[in-house]
């Protein structure tokens, strides 16, 4: 199973993508907002998760809010 962005785009391992809402984030003290592009993100085993970086931290992210730059 492919995992897919908002536009239905299949996402893959290194790609950069786009984050389409304000997100809080659990454990992080800001808020990842709308527009932020995040590079280099990883699949997971789940279609409808991505983990990524952001910062120093390791995060996983719906795929359902963002989208493929």
């Amino acid at each position: 199973m492919d995992t897919r962005d908002s536009n239905g785009a299949i996402i893959e391992n290194g790609d950069t993508v786009m984050v389409i809402k304000d997100l809080k984030v659990k454990g992080m003290s800001k808020t990842l907002k709308r527009g932020s592009q995040i590079k280099n993100v990883t699949l997971t085993g789940n279609p409808d998760q991505v983990e990524c970086r952001i910062g120093k931290a390791t995060v996983v992210l719906k795929a359902s809010f963002m989208k493929k730059v």
